[in-house]
């Protein structure tokens, strides 16, 4: 099978996160054992999910890692011009959820298989697929905990997100946070008797927007956003409880600590009577790598675009990087297309994907020390 025939195949999955992917990872996993390769599953704690890590070539150290999350975004509230679960060839490009984000990678990375195995590979190439990347990389530290309990060090993790084949060798990290305020319901008619908690909420949400533009204002590369907001129950109840739903994506450690301490002193100055609580939902590190120079030029010999970005998004590399796996994002399609509807991919992106990859394989071939 070619690159297309396996993204029509991938594609014809729903993946949505809140779905399972196991019959995708399943028909995976049956592929590669046509294959002569054998694929580890690793599940998610309710069984629904999993993990899978493959590897072509020797029980050696010095190979690389190809990792691609299976989950998808929704498509409902979407106008699509097709079915988003079939992928549809129109003047060059290709239609289909998650043909971008992230399937064309990884039906070019299973596409390549029959290549690598020919080569007599000195090294290997680890296929490295996760779940649920998309609401928070729940997936991806059980999968990095695996391959390092089962796979020797590899020389380097290729996270392939759409990145239009040039490398990216940094990006923020994301801190998704859930604060909740408790005050005390009553009748509003009594006001006094109760304790509103979506006041002290608006007070600090306006004190957090203002403390984000005082950074953007002053250059710093940290971002915060307000996403979600529900508190009350009537228009008649003094509201006992709100939820505020926020994140903020700052660039390395020491932006992290500023940003939380700063937080806590906002809170710090609301009135009392009201209890709040602040819990970490979601993180995705930053990728800062340490061998950037290096990785990238590895990655720029199999054929990876030139000169290296910082990306906009965040990535599962960070997690690769924290775990001491040289990391970097590089793969066909663009994050433009990534989450719209009529998600597409180009062929040329595919094509240039199939010769990154053979250029991997012939990497990993070579006589080298």
């Amino acid at each position: 099978m070619d690159t297309v025939d396996i993204l029509r195949t991938l594609c014809a999955f729903d993946t949505t996160s809140c779905r399972s992917n196991l019959d995708l990872i399943r028909w995976v996993a049956a592929y590669l054992d046509d294959l002569g390769i054998a694929a580890r599953l690793v599940h998610s704690d309710d069984g629904t999910k999993a993990n899978l890590l493959a590897t072509i070539g020797p029980d050696v150290a010095g190979g690389i890692v190809l990792s691609g999350h299976t989950d998808v975004v929704p498509v409902d509230d979407q106008d699509w011009h097709s079915d988003p679960f079939t992928l549809i060839e129109r003047d060059g490009r290709f239609y289909g959820r998650g043909s971008a984000d992230m399937k064309g990678f990884i039906a070019a990375c299973l596409a390549a298989v029959p290549r690598w195995r020919r080569l007599g590979l000195r090294r290997p190439v680890h296929l490295a697929l996760s779940y649920d990347e998309e609401v928070g990389c729940f997936g991806v530290p059980r999968l990095i905990a695996d391959l390092q309990a089962h796979v020797q060090p590899p020389a380097l993790a290729v996270i392939g997100e759409p990145t239009e084949m040039r490398i990216g060798r940094a990006h923020r990290g994301f801190y998704g946070q859930r604060t909740v305020f408790r005050g005390r319901p009553a009748h509003s008619s009594h006001p006094a008797l109760g304790v509103s908690a979506i006041e002290p909420a608006a007070l600090w949400i306006a004190a957090l927007a203002k403390y984000g533009r005082t950074l953007a204002l002053h250059g710093n590369r940290t971002t915060l956003n307000i996403g979600c907001l529900r508190g009350g129950t009537a228009i008649n109840i003094v509201p006992g409880c709100c939820e505020v739903l926020w994140e903020f994506r700052p660039p390395d450690a020491s932006s992290t600590a500023a940003v939380k301490a700063e937080v806590e002193r906002l809170l710090s100055g609301l009135p009392t009577g009201v209890a709040v609580e602040t819990a970490q939902i979601a993180e995705v590190p930053a990728l800062a790598a340490k061998n950037a120079g290096e990785a990238a030029a590895i990655a720029r010999s199999f054929g990876a675009r030139w000169p290296p970005a910082e990306l906009p998004f965040g990535t599962e590399a960070g997690f690769f990087e924290r775990a001491g796996i040289p990391s970097l994002v590089c793969g066909p399609g663009a994050i433009a297309q990534a989450h719209q509807p009529n998600e597409w991919i180009a062929a040329s992106e595919l094509c240039a994907a199939d010769r990154f990859l053979e250029g991997v394989g012939k990497w990993l071939a070579a006589d080298r020390p």
